[in-house]
């Protein structure tokens, strides 16, 4: 008999800890996109809800933690893609060099989320923001860079770029909350 009581308790708290991870994680969206037009509300609850480290957190610090590394993890499979499309044999000349210029532009921003995580750590709210803002700045410069060809070319990772964008924007976002 000990043993059901023990096994529904443990299971009322770990539901009520689920409930109250995902109570932090929609009201967090909710304000960060309240206070950016480019935020996307459902990618960030999306992404957060399907990412395990995201619903232990107990705070906004810990959602900045799990959306750093989500992003640092697009990131790094952005990176992985175009590096693939660049070692293709049918690579098309003029989309060479922006391709490169993103492969670098990635890895500046793996850096720069990864040094946000130390931050975060550090509780230095001030350069995570700079150094997230800096990642974010990486796929708009890779898009602008296929543009500024002559002729402009067509991005082969666009909604890749999109993508990574809205990833960065979360932990900015949640960490401008935690000023």
């Amino acid at each position: 008999m000990k043993i059901y009581i023990y096994l529904i308790v443990t299971l009322f708290l770990l539901l009520n800890g689920f409930s109250t991870a995902q109570t932090l994680i929609r009201d967090s969206c909710k304000k960060a996109a309240a206070s950016s037009p480019k935020f996307k509300y459902d990618i960030c609850v999306k992404s957060l809800e399907a990412n395990p480290q995201s619903k232990a957190a107990k705070d906004l610090a810990g959602l900045v933690v799990a959306s750093t590394k989500n992003a640092a993890s697009k990131a790094t499979s952005l990176k992985g893609s175009v590096d693939k499309i660049l070692k293709g044999k049918k690579m098309n000349k003029l989309t060479e060099m922006p391709l490169r210029d993103c492969l670098q532009l990635y890895t500046d921003a793996i850096d720069s989320l990864n040094e946000a995580l130390a931050s975060v750590k550090k509780r230095d709210y001030g350069t995570v923001r700079t150094v997230l803002s800096a990642a974010m700045d990486a796929p708009s410069t890779c898009e602008t860079g296929f543009k500024e060809r002559k002729p402009p070319q067509k991005s082969p990772v666009t909604k890749d770029n999109d993508a990574l964008y809205q990833m960065v924007l979360i932990p900015l976002a949640f960490s401008n909350m935690l000023k």
